[in-house]
């Protein structure tokens, strides 16, 4: 399978979701459901501060990480995304959307959550080490980061397995493993930011 060699760029992304009402079957998926599920279960029942998460796509997942935070800030780079998003958490106050490109553009508050769940394979190696150097000054000591990713082959630019590598050695001495789990079709990690 050809790979593309640089990271996806917003516009392929908005023309998927223009393109398909659900371009991943993230609202109808069992398989989703129950992976969006166990994201939430791997939390342990902890409560957040301040969260983040890249890649909300139409905020099926942000609708249920939005009980675990006081505030949590969700991103995506398509505003097809962002809209549905932004009506399927109407009634959750707590959460609040904004367009961005991450890595390339970021927010600069802190966090005390970071999720990436299915966009790290997304990224070349340099929007990697970006990603990395980011979660290092922006996910605060004790607060964790949560990556889910799907494990099978894919033409982006990483694997799953490939993103989350080279994220751990870029983190190495920032984070420490409090989980790794391997399911059908996709793993789990949640790493904690040491004090």
């Amino acid at each position: 399978m050809n790979r593309r060699s640089s990271s996806l760029e917003a516009d392929y992304f908005e023309r998927m979701f223009q393109g398909d009402e659900d371009p991943w079957d993230l609202e109808t998926s069992a398989y989703e459901r129950s992976k969006f599920d166990h994201t939430v279960r791997a939390l342990g029942g902890r409560s957040y501060r301040r969260g983040f998460e890249v890649g909300c796509a139409k905020g099926v997942l942000t609708s249920k990480l939005a009980a675990a935070c006081e505030a949590l800030l969700a991103i995506d780079v398509s505003a097809t995304a962002l809209r549905a998003a932004r009506k399927r958490c109407a009634t959750a106050p707590q959460v609040s959307f904004a367009q961005m490109a991450f890595p390339g553009s970021a927010p600069e508050e802190t966090f005390d959550l970071a999720v990436l769940s299915e966009v790290a394979y997304y990224w070349d190696d340099g929007d990697l080490e970006r990603a990395a150097r980011w979660i290092d000054g922006h996910l605060l000591p004790g607060g964790d980061l949560l990556l889910v990713h799907w494990t099978g082959e894919t033409d982006y630019p990483q694997t799953g397995d490939e993103a989350v590598a080279k994220l751990q050695a870029a983190l190495r001495d920032k984070t420490e493993i409090v989980l790794e789990e391997r399911c059908p079709h996709y793993r789990l990690d949640l790493w904690r930011g040491t004090l």
